[in-house]
């Protein structure tokens, strides 16, 4: 069994160098299942887990969350990094405590975005001492777990755009975040401009166009690529397709995509033995 310090270390080494694919589980079932597949870390998806309670995303408490978490880290023994949002506090003291919280859950790393849970961005400075919250907590913890800052700024429609979000992720590298982040869709001349802000430290991109390979993306220099709620939404996608199919028409052709029960319970046999 791979301790968590064990875990978390790797997950720093993963960062060192290179470029590695962080996909998002979003319940105990996905996350064995990406862990077979040889990924190196999960990441968790608060989308991908709301939708799984019936919720969109946002609308999930701390509480609930900080269990999800532990239960994701629990699932595999590869490295998690946690979906954190806003931190469930508008205030630094609050991120301070709930990214401690975090912590206990046995993340290898977590992201604190500055967007409040009504779609606005915090102003500049208190943005940024969020970041710095978050970055005490964890070093009083004690424990090697990677904080990574988001500008949403993209998302939000900030009149400042992208400048401003490259504005705040050097705020944010100085202030004591080890990855940065921008999600949005970022062509080449974008993802330069977020790196070069970073200031050499790494960079995660969301993949977001199904035409572009992950190497594309690698090629730029970003060092991590999540899929967000990418995989959450093929499956929920899938789901629709036969259950609308059935409904409408009373057909089963999609029926034809479906993974073979016998194929999902080879995979998940060695966790009933254990």
């Amino acid at each position: 069994m791979t301790s968590l310090s064990e875990r978390r270390a790797a997950f720093r080494r993963l960062h060192e160098g290179g470029c590695f694919v962080i996909p998002n589980p979003w319940d105990i079932g996905s996350a064995r299942l990406l862990a077979g597949l040889d990924f190196k870390a999960l990441a968790t998806t608060s989308g991908g887990f709301a939708f799984s309670r019936g919720l969109p995303d946002g609308a999930v408490s701390r509480d609930v969350m900080l269990a999800h978490v532990a239960e994701i880290v629990e699932a595999t023994e590869l490295p998690v990094n946690a979906d954190f949002g806003n931190a469930f506090a508008d205030d630094a003291e609050g991120v301070a405590t709930n990214v401690a919280l975090c912590v206990d859950a046995g993340v290898a790393g977590l992201s604190v975005e500055d967007m409040a849970s009504d779609r606005s961005l915090y102003g500049f400075d208190h943005a940024v001492d969020r970041v710095r919250a978050a970055r005490a907590a964890i070093d009083a913890s004690r424990r090697d777990v990677l904080l990574t800052a988001r500008s949403e700024a993209l998302l939000v429609g900030h009149p400042g755009g992208l400048d401003e979000a490259c504005r705040r992720i050097a705020a944010f590298a100085e202030a004591g975040a080890d990855v940065l982040f921008v999600p949005g869709k970022l062509d080449a001349a974008a993802t330069a401009a977020v790196l070069a802000a970073a200031g050499g430290k790494p960079v995660n991109a969301i993949a977001l166009d199904p035409a572009q390979p992950i190497a594309e993306i690698a090629a730029r220099g970003v060092r991590r690529v999540s899929l967000a709620t990418g995989l959450a939404r093929a499956a929920y996608g899938g789901f629709l397709r036969l259950a609308r199919e059935v409904a409408a028409a009373g057909t089963l052709t999609e029926l034809a995509h479906a993974e073979p029960g016998a194929e999902l319970n080879r995979i998940f046999a060695p966790f009933a033995r254990g």
